[in-house]
This record gives C-alpha cells, structure tokens and sequence, in this order.
C-alpha cells in the first residue's frame, strides 16, 4: 500500500496528524486547534478538513457541534485498518507498546495461517505454487538490500493468502503485512536469526503435496521459529545495547 505521505500535500498531513495522535502528542479525547494546526503544518483549511476526514473514517477523530473536532478513544479505531497499522509501527508507537503490537500480530499470525495454509494446501493451483516458488527463491537471493529480502518474505506469505482462493484471507494480507515487514526489520537487521529458508520451504513442500496436516505443522513450526528469532533480538540488544552495522538472515 502507498504510504500517504507520497501523496502530495493532502497524503503529508494525514501521516502527520496520524502519527501525532498515534504517539499520543495529541492524546485521545482533545480537541483539535484547526487554526493553530493549519498554521502549523502550513496547508490550507479545506486541505486539513479533508484530512481529517480520512482520520475519521478510521475512526481516529470526529467532530461534534460546540465541540468541535476531537481525537476518539483508542477503542474506536479501527486497528486493523492497513493505514492505522502502519503508522503504529512506523513511529506511533515505541518501546514496550511497539513489543506489545508485536505479540498482538503474532497472535493473530497463529490464528490466521495455520488454518489459511491448510486451505492454500487443498486448493492451491499451478499458478499459486510459482508464486510461492519464485518468493522462496528470491528469500534465497536477497541481495544487498534488505529490504529486497523483506518484500521477498512479504511476497510468500501473500502468496500463501492467495493459495486458498477465499475473497476475505486474502484481505488479511492488508492486517498482516505492515506488521510483518516491522518485524522482518527488526530480525534482519539482528545477526543472530535462524536461517529461514528451511522453514519456508518445508511449508512449500506441503503445500505443493497437497497435504493440509503437513502444510499446518510447517507453518506452526516456522511461526515459533519466528517468535523465537524476535526473542532473541530483544534479549541480545537488552545485553549488548545497539549496534551500528548488523546483517543477518530475513525473518519469518
């Protein structure tokens, strides 16, 4: 998904505003200074105003007569659109929250694919398996960038949606994949991830026979590989503190 913020003036301001309310520099409950905001951010009215709509139909603000626009309680947001999910990871949140998302995702990861590679495996398709092919090969082939490796990463778990021919997991990549590529970031920038090309190809090789039993427990196992490469980084960074250059295998 195309980041707002390449979106000219109108996508600048509502990563702006995102990220303030997001971060908590404009805390749930306060009303909004459109003036001051305007002058602040040096856009116009009526391209602020059209912001906030796209804020508020993710229910992040609204706006009501002697009040005037306010930010939502966190409860009302919607936390599984992409944008939100996105801006959370990229700079809304930090530290033990940032940690916290992270659980939440690969919880909702533990729940999703297990069951969506069962399906992948029952109905995949010629087509489905050169996708998941050609991203196990490109994970192989990573490159000098990472973030070659991350899209790579990305690209397979999108095609694994995409294998159970169901309209609505397929949507789940939109859920799924802002906080994938954080965590890719995190663990590949560790040196002390496991190899994760195994495990993805074990997944493959049970997709491919079309055996969903198979297909569940290699997902199950390169899920805990993955919670164990992003405990790891958490405790090796707790005891070394942060390091300038570090390269290590993609994650999971």
């Amino acid at each position: 998904m195309t980041p707002y913020a390449s979106r000219g003036v109108h996508g600048q301001t509502v990563e702006a505003l995102a990220r303030r309310i997001l971060g908590g520099r404009i805390p749930e409950g306060a009303t909004l200074d459109l003036v001051a905001l305007q002058s602040e951010l040096d856009v116009s009215l009526t391209a602020l105003r059209e912001s906030l709509k796209v804020l508020a139909a993710k229910g992040m603000v609204d706006a009501r007569q002697k009040r005037g626009t306010f930010v939502r309680a966190r409860a009302d947001w919607n936390l599984l659109d992409a944008d939100v999910l996105r801006w959370q990871f990229e700079g809304g949140s930090a530290g033990e929250a940032d940690q916290a998302l992270l659980r939440n995702l690969s919880e909702v990861r533990s729940i999703i694919e297990p069951a969506a590679v069962r399906l992948a495996a029952e109905r995949r398709t010629d087509a489905d398996l050169t996708a998941l092919e050609d991203a196990l090969a490109a994970m192989g082939h990573p490159g000098p960038d990472p973030a070659h490796a991350i899209d790579a990463d990305l690209a397979f778990h999108r095609a694994l949606l995409a294998a159970t021919h169901n309209e609505l997991l397929e949507r789940m990549e939109m859920v799924l994949e802002s906080g994938l590529a954080h965590r890719d970031r995190i663990v590949h920038s560790s040196p002390h991830s496991e190899d994760p090309i195994p495990a993805h190809r074990a997944v493959l090789d049970a997709v491919r026979a079309q055996d969903p039993v198979a297909a569940e427990a290699a997902m199950r196992a390169l899920l805990e590989q993955a919670g164990r490469d992003l405990d790891r980084v958490g405790t090796t960074d707790e005891a070394e503190g942060p390091t300038d250059e570090a390269e290590g295998p993609t994650a999971q």
